[in-house]
Formats: structure tokens, C-alpha cells, sequence
């Protein structure tokens, strides 16, 4: 299995722009990609502001090397260009199934035949992709937490089809970019993370969207009576509320009304979470 040298990352949203930037700064040439030049302004902001992050926040990374991992991103709006001498693609793209397929599909036909395709789907399965990739042998999920820097858990997950040569290829490229892998031995929606994760968010919206309680007051809860140091409204903003809606909108009846909730009082007006300044809560 040759080296994962080369990366590129497709998606420049709140965890797309993470993953490039850590890979970046463990020393990676990254290509960040994105539809279109608006979206690269957008993107090529978030970097500077995890620069910024990452100096206040990491060790080391006051001294220079926030400025060397923004040294080695690049940013490309041309995908065959962006993929062309990749050894690692990484989607991070919008949580929808139709779109992840759609992707593949056009990124099977431009990416050399080494290359390893990895999906970083928080729900999906892998193998509902896999066939839209060209090469299932090569493909697998990579999975990331928000704010990777600080939360670094990297789950690995492969499809009865990925090659195990691969599946550890992956496991130790994120190693060697500072994460934590966790191997998982079969398909699993929601991977370890969030198996536990979206449950708990969900239950504190139902809360919420049912009129029980204020989102301050679930989150105060939940901060007093077990030390955490987010309640489940201050993880929505952080995560950013489209992803969280894209996931229940095509869950059940139940999801469906938390959905249609979340999209008029909050996605419709605009408040999207703390890359938005407002969310649940407001910032700055």
C-alpha cells in the first residue's frame, strides 16, 4: 500500500475546513475543494479563523506553524484539477445521500485509479455509497469530530468490500495527522460518536420543540446534573443546524416534525450557529 502523501478534502464547510486544516498543519500539501469561487471566500475565511484558533488553542501553533498549515492548503473550485495526483480524497460534503452519490460518481472519473476515497457521512452507511465510487476496494468511512483539534477521535469504517490494506492505510494516516483512530468491525449508522451523540442532541429539540422547556434551561440541565461542559443546544450551534437538519429530515415522522420545527424557528431566520453568530444562542 503506497503512502498517503497527497490529500484532498471536498468541502469547505464548519468540518470540512477542520479536517483540511489539521491535515495541513501535521504537515500535508491539502487541496481544499468547493463548488464554486463564493464558496472558496467563505472557505478561505474559515482557515484564518482556525489559524487563529489554533494558535490560542494548540501547542506550538503560536510559533509559526498555523501560518506554515495555511501555507499548504490550496483551494480549488475545478475538481478533475484537485483530484488529479491525489492519493487520499476526503468528502466532507452536505449529509444528503443523493449528493454524496452524485459526488462519487463524477469523482470515480477524474481521480487517478490509486487514489483511496473516504467519506466523512456521520450517518449514512458506506456501503450505500460504495457503489457510485468505481472502486469499493478503495473506499471507506473516516469519520471526525467537530472542533478536531481538541475532540481528535477518527472512526474508521470500512464495507464488506474494502480492502484491509486500505482500512489501515486510513487508520494510520490518521494517526499521523494527530488523531486517535477507532478501528470499527462492521457497519454501523452513526459509527460510535454518534450513535451516542444524536440520540442525546435529539432528545433535548423534542424537549424544546414540544414547549417543555427553553433550550437554555435543557442545556443547564444537563450541565449542572452530570459536569458536562456543553448542554445539547450548545453542541447544535457548534456543529452548525444544517447538518442536524439534513439528518432528520430524512428520518421518521418524529424526525420529520423536529425538522420542520428547527427549519421555521431557527434555518429559516438565518440562525445557523456560530458560523453564523447566532444559533440557539447568539456570539460575538
Amino acid at each position: 500500500m503506497n503512502d498517503i502523501t497527497r490529500v484532498v478534502v471536498l468541502g469547505t464547510g464548519v468540518l470540512g475546513s477542520q479536517i483540511a486544516f489539521q491535515t495541513a498543519f501535521r504537515g500535508f500539501p491539502v487541496v481544499a475543494y468547493d463548488i464554486d469561487e463564493k464558496a472558496l471566500a467563505a472557505a478561505k475565511e474559515r482557515f484564518e479563523g482556525l489559524a487563529a484558533t489554533y494558535r490560542a488553542e494548540v501547542d506550538g501553533a503560536a510559533d509559526g506553524k498555523a501560518e506554515e498549515a495555511l501555507a499548504r492548503l490550496s483551494l480549488s473550485s475545478d475538481l478533475a484539477d484537485a483530484v488529479k495526483d491525489a492519493d487520499l480524497v476526503i468528502e466532507a460534503i452536505p449529509e444528503v445521500l443523493e449528493i454524496k452519490r452524485a459526488t462519487f460518481e463524477k469523482l470515480a472519473a477524474a481521480a487517478p485509479a490509486r487514489t483511496i476515497f473516504a467519506t466523512n457521512s456521520s450517518t449514512l452507511l458506506p456501503s450505500d455509497i460504495a457503489p457510485f465510487t468505481g472502486r469499493p476496494d478503495r473506499f471507506l468511512a473516516l469519520h471526525f469530530a467537530n472542533r478536531v483539534w481538541t475532540f481528535n477521535t477518527a472512526e474508521v469504517m470500512g464495507t464488506a468490500d474494502t480492502d484491509p490494506a486500505v482500512f489501515e492505510a486510513v487508520a494510520a494516516f490518521a494517526e499521523r495527522i494527530g488523531m486517535v483512530p477507532i478501528r470499527i468491525h462492521k457497519e454501523k449508522a452513526g459509527y460510535v460518536l454518534n450513535s451516542l451523540l444524536v440520540p442525546f442532541l435529539n432528545a433535548g429539540l423534542a424537549l424544546a420543540a414540544g414547549g417543555y422547556a427553553e433550550p437554555e434551561d435543557v442545556d443547564k440541565t444537563w450541565r449542572i446534573g452530570t459536569g458536562a461542559p456543553m448542554g445539547p443546544f450548545q453542541i447544535y450551534d457548534v456543529i452548525g443546524l444544517t447538518t442536524p437538519y439534513n439528518i432528520l429530515v430524512h428520518g421518521s415522522e418524529s424526525d420529520q416534525r423536529l425538522a420542520a420545527w428547527l427549519k421555521e424557528n431557527y434555518i429559516d431566520q438565518g440562525k445557523l450557529g456560530v458560523a453564523t453568530g447566532e444559533g440557539f444562542y447568539r456570539y460575538g
